[in-house]
């Protein structure tokens, strides 16, 4: 039901000034007062309107009629007792030193851009904490203030109210005193609001105190604890447990496996070479038509435009105030030598910091990046979340305990070492603005700003530019299943909750959670913008890091071939293909690769009754093109993807891309042992390695 007008919000603004400008609030919803005004364009009465409210509001115009209605409502069939006209809360806090009227007056200038709260731009410019602005505001409606760090409540009254209520309306019950239910806030404004809320939990007297956001946050985790932990690492498995890599093979895999094992055994015994010949046709076939399609994906997806409509003339148009809270998750585990970069790639995004609700995934017991962090003092609006200790201690566990308390309506991941382009977080707006209501994750490019540290990086580059600006925009362009990026991939919060999160069982989560929205009926979409990470420039942290991506990439595909008529219905013929030709496909041609090049290059060389066998004419001209010309169209896919991104110096190490591929395969095998016996081994990669002054 789109609500129209709540009685009690417009008393958030003087009846003179109502009936002078013919404006008022008229509803609250998600954290914003819709105001009413007869007149949108009289920014004057706006300006007046921001200075008296002290908050910002979004504007729909009303008829002279609809007014007169509201207004009777409101303040003549029930007149409001007499009050003392507040203290704006900027005048509270140059009276007591906390900031200055430059201060006041740089705040006010946003307010008018962003449509915010003062105190929320103080707050976030860095010019007060939030403990300063809650015991502002309890000055400000002469209400009692609680520290809850200090001043704990008691944690049976806390479970009066669910977890995610006092999240979402800003209240934690902190004790009773016979009938009268004391209850901390952060938003006195929002009283009336409270107590129709959980007027049907507590029917007796209610005291408020003021307390900061963050106070909360802080409480509900402390008290909900086991339901933050058990939400976190079984939410998936809870909803759907078939959708969970919690176990890596089902009975019906292993039965079909051992029988497979079997059947190839007693015909290798009695057929030796035909079985040879049969397992060699079908694997080349395979290795034939992976290939194909990679090459058909990758030259489609350059062709194409990946703007989506996203010019700069539409960025230049967005009207701040239409903004939403932008949630970002950043998972960190021991990288205190990113942090410094990481406040300052933050500091550098193009969105109100006011709507920025930005959560620092710290793991418990990782004391020195914490020590950091409170060292560099970052700006208000960055919160610090502890993940307690658990198994699986994976990336998507400390995710999904961000998720928990994500207040954005869009949500994206960063990692710590990560630099996205300025602009992104408002392109991502515009993507889910302007696309369909099953547009779910809009994916960033990646890309490296260490390239030309040394060949490692280079050849990383080469298959990053190919794997983002090519072949993500091919499978979108043709609505194939993307496997995600593991960061700068931008949800839909509830969507995403929907969905249960990450599953904290699969290492390569952000694949996982990709295929699992193209089963669902949403889609991705890649838009042209960039977030620039570390390449790995350690061969050994390289090989670790690749190891588990294709580990994920083996856990994902056995997740999805538990039931595979299934899966077919969900996601159809197409989807299908498009699944086993990347999920299915990429480690396949990693695994196999080593085992085709020795055996092609012994059929050249040696004369051999039993190769000849098993390479008889189509078989060897088929494996001869996938070794000769199949090597040399992904060499010349290298090349163009960087000379796409002007990264022209690059195009002679593509041509030793192959080399690259060994070591690919060499950690393709390493990832299938893991598969076997640690299968959600999450294998940290070291970052900080980068020699900050290449150019991006």
């Amino acid at each position: 039901m789109t609500k129209t007008f709540e009685p009690n919000q417009a008393k958030l603004l003087d009846a003179s000034t109502a009936k002078e400008l013919k404006a008022i609030p008229l509803f609250f919803d998600q954290g914003q007062i819709t105001l009413g005004m007869v007149d949108p364009s009289d920014h004057t009465g706006i300006n007046r309107i921001f200075k008296e409210m002290q908050r910002g509001f979004l504007i729909k115009k009303i008829s002279e009629e609809e007014f007169s209605k509201f207004f009777k409502q409101a303040f003549q069939s029930n007149p409001p007792p007499m009050e003392t006209k507040k203290t704006p809360i900027g005048e509270i806090l140059i009276k007591k030193n906390l900031i200055t009227r430059e201060n006041l007056e740089e705040a006010l200038s946003i307010q008018k851009r962003s449509g915010l709260r003062i105190g929320q731009i103080l707050v976030s410019r860095g010019f007060i904490n939030r403990l300063v602005l809650s015991k502002a505001l309890a000055d400000q409606y002469q209400l009692p203030h609680i520290n809850l760090r200090l001043d704990q409540p008691d944690p049976e009254t806390v479970k009066i109210l669910a977890d995610d209520v006092c999240r979402n309306i800003g209240v934690i019950p902190v004790r009773f005193e016979g009938d009268t239910l004391f209850l901390a806030i952060t938003d006195p404004a929002a009283i009336p609001d409270i107590r129709k809320k959980i007027g049907n939990i507590h029917t007796g007297k209610m005291e408020f105190l003021v307390t900061s956001e963050f106070d909360i946050e802080w409480v509900t985790r402390a008290v909900f604890h086991d339901n933050y932990m058990n939400e976190s690492v079984w939410g998936l498995f809870y909803r759907n447990p078939e959708e969970c890599a919690y176990k890596t093979f089902t009975a019906g895999q292993i039965i079909f496996l051992v029988i497979s094992l079997i059947v190839v055994g007693l015909s290798l015994y009695t057929f030796f070479e035909q079985t040879l010949l049969i397992l060699n046709g079908i694997i080349t076939i395979i290795y034939l038509v992976i290939s194909i399609f990679r090459f058909w994906i990758a030259i489609d997806g350059a062709s194409g435009s990946d703007s989506r409509g996203i010019s700069p003339q539409a960025l230049e148009k967005i009207n701040e105030i239409e903004l939403p809270v932008y949630t970002i998750l950043i998972p960190v585990y021991k990288e205190k030598e990113s942090l410094q970069q990481l406040l300052a790639s933050l500091e550098n995004l193009d969105y109100p910091k006011s709507k920025l609700d930005i959560k620092l995934l710290l793991e418990e017991d990782d004391q020195e990046t914490r020590t950091e962090a409170l060292r560099l003092k970052p700006p208000g609006y960055i919160e610090f979340i502890t993940i307690p200790h658990s198994k699986p201690k994976t990336k998507p566990k400390a995710c999904n305990y961000g998720l928990i308390s994500a207040r954005g309506k869009y949500l994206v991941i960063y990692d710590a070492e990560d630099k996205p382009e300025r602009d992104q977080l408002k392109k991502a707006f515009l993507a889910f603005k302007n696309g369909p209501d099953d547009l779910v994750c809009v994916q960033a490019k990646l890309n490296y700003f260490n390239r030309n540290q040394n060949i490692l990086t280079r050849w990383f580059t080469c298959e990053y530019s190919n794997w983002f600006d090519m072949i993500l925009p091919g499978l979108d362009k043709h609505k194939y299943p993307i496997p995600l990026g593991g960061t700068s991939n931008h949800f839909k919060t509830e969507k995403l909750r929907e969905l249960g999160g990450w599953d904290p069982f699969n290492v390569t989560e952000d694949a996982d959670l990709g295929i699992r929205m193209y089963k669902h009926q949403y889609t991705t979409l890649v838009i042209d913008s960039t977030t620039f990470e570390e390449a790995n420039s350690q061969l050994w942290n390289w090989i670790r890091q690749r190891t588990r991506w294709i580990k994920g990439y083996m856990q994902t595909w056995l997740v999805d071939m538990r039931h595979p008529i299934k899966f077919m219905k969900e996601v159809g013929l197409k989807g299908v293909l498009g699944f086993h030709l990347t999920i299915g496909g990429t480690p396949f041609l990693f695994l196999i690769n080593p085992i085709f090049w020795i055996l092609t290059t012994l059929s050249f060389i040696i004369n051999s009754t039993i190769l000849e066998a098993v390479f008889p004419p189509i078989i060897f001209l088929i494996s001869s093109f996938n070794l000769i010309i199949g090597n040399f169209v992904f060499v010349y896919l290298n090349v163009i993807s960087t000379f796409r991104r002007g990264y022209y110096e690059l195009g002679r190490y593509a041509l030793l891309s192959p080399i690259y591929w060994i070591l690919m395969s060499f950690a393709a095998w390493r990832a299938f042992w893991q598969l076997l016996f640690k299968p959600s081994y999450w294998e940290k990669t070291t970052h900080g390695l980068a020699k900050m002054d290449q150019d991006e």
